[in-house]
């Protein structure tokens, strides 16, 4: 089993930044790709971006790309979504996710390739 943590959320006003942490433990020899989800109120969970467990890959969504960065740190298990030029509609739940199978290679837009999911953490923007 894998669990994970997320951190960093928080109040923000428009323009301003946000770093959030997911500190997975346990299989972590198991993961194969991580992903970011958000979910505002009223609507579905929505793909964010995504890494594989080696970092080689990324991948992210057409509102945030060029505004939101995935990184992990290998030595402390952590990946890290960096998060700058905030709007207010950025506002939501911010969930990670790990995926464990190669499946992920094939779809790690899809909420379904993945297995875990820690708690969420909140992001509100300001206008």
């Amino acid at each position: 089993q894998v669990q994970l943590v997320e951190s960093g959320g928080g109040l923000v006003q428009a323009g301003g930044s946000l770093r959030l942490s997911c500190a997975a433990s346990g299989r972590t020899f198991s993961i194969y790709g991580m992903g970011w989800f958000r979910q505002a109120p009223g609507k579905e969970r929505a793909f964010v971006g995504a890494i594989s467990w080696s970092g080689t890959r990324l991948y992210y969504a057409d509102s945030v790309k060029g505004r939101f960065t995935i990184s992990r740190d290998n030595a402390q298990n952590t990946v890290y979504l960096q998060m700058s030029s905030l709007k207010p509609e950025d506002t939501a739940v911010y969930y990670c996710a790990a995926a464990f199978g190669y499946s992920w290679y094939g779809g790690p837009r899809n909420l379904g390739v993945y297995e875990s999911w820690g708690q969420g953490t909140q992001v509100t923007v300001s206008s």
